[in-house]
């Protein structure tokens, strides 16, 4: 378990270029910002934001397979944020969706359809984010059938 409290420390490097810090050994991170703004020499806040939620949900999805000992391996998720201008103009994140494709056949995983209807709920980010933007989640299997 993390603790309840997670630290990252950001330094400008140049423009709109941040090293990230995530501390404890881990390597950093440059993000930057898409031109004409910046040289897009990185990842964007909006793809982090997008990483986070895609990332959330495909742990989760993992670990409540693998309670019931099932082995979906190996997870892919697409993670599409969709970003546009709210009521007062400003650019903000206005939906993300998530898909899911499980390494697997859904034929051959058991208790499939208790963990698509209790997966979501213990994503931590994306249920934070959730409050806030819309959030789609779909999920399919490796033959392209659709589950939730």
């Amino acid at each position: 378990m993390s603790s309840p409290v997670q630290t990252v420390r950001l330094t400008q490097a140049q423009d709109f270029q941040f090293d990230v810090d995530f501390g404890t050994g881990l390597p950093a991170l440059r993000t930057d910002e898409p031109p004409p703004l910046g040289q897009g020499a990185g990842p964007t806040p909006t793809q982090l934001l997008a990483s986070a939620v895609g990332n959330c949900l495909s742990a989760s999805l993992l670990f409540a397979l693998r309670k019931f000992k099932q082995k979906p391996d190996p997870i892919h998720c697409e993670v599409q944020a969709e970003t546009g201008r709210n009521p007062e103009g400003r650019l903000r994140v206005l939906k993300i969706t998530a898909t899911l494709t499980l390494g697997v056949p859904a034929e051959s995983l058991e208790h499939l359809e208790r963990v698509l209807s209790t997966f979501e709920a213990y994503c931590t980010v994306t249920q934070s984010v959730g409050s806030a933007i819309a959030v789609e989640v779909q999920v399919f299997d490796s033959l392209g059938a659709r589950l939730k």
